[in-house]
């Protein structure tokens, strides 16, 4: 397994190895100590998420405030997303800024989005399957996100606009600046 930073402080992009022979492949998608050992951080996961999404389905950017904040690992077990995090913790160096990265299920490569951070990703394949551990349990009266089309983020989601698909909740979500008050 090789864990790889990213711009963003406490953000990695988890690259497991991956094993291949005539009956297909073996990889293991975390390993808790190296995962330590080659970042300082110890995460206990709590909770896995599985969703099915099809082309241009955008999901986000969504976050959990407060005590309820979860730290993810997120991957793709089939197809292909462009996968976003935005750091919100106002007193991180990377505060406001954003990392994104294609995740698919050839590559098998995988992102630790800390806790304190907005996530979102777009399918770019016909269809996708999201798998994601989260450390801390969902609470709904924690749930916060931000706009993807945010003017002060101005994220590249890789698609046009015309080609996206967006949750009626997802619409109205709050701004970069409203959200980080």
């Amino acid at each position: 397994m090789e864990i790889q930073t990213t711009p963003l402080k406490d953000c990695f992009v988890i690259k497991p190895s991956v094993f291949k022979d005539d009956r297909g492949y073996f990889c293991e998608t975390f390993n808790k100590k190296d995962f330590y050992e080659a970042t300082g951080l110890s995460v206990d996961f709590v909770q896995d998420n599985q969703s099915v999404s099809t082309y241009g389905v955008l999901r986000g950017l969504h976050f959990q405030k407060g005590e309820m904040a979860q730290a993810k690992l997120v991957r793709v077990a089939k197809g292909k997303v462009l996968d976003i995090a935005v750091d919100l913790r106002k007193k991180s160096p990377t505060f406001g800024k954003q990392f994104s990265i294609v995740l698919d299920d050839e590559s098998n490569h995988q992102l630790f989005v800390p806790r304190g951070f907005a996530h979102g990703f777009i399918v770019l394949s016909k269809t996708v399957i999201f798998c994601y551990k989260c450390d801390n349990y969902y609470d709904k009266a924690s749930e916060g996100g931000i706009k993807y089309n945010d003017a002060t983020l101005q994220l590249n989601w890789h698609l046009s606009e015309k080609d996206f698909i967006i949750s009626e909740k997802d619409k109205v979500l709050s701004t970069f600046l409203e959200a980080t008050k």
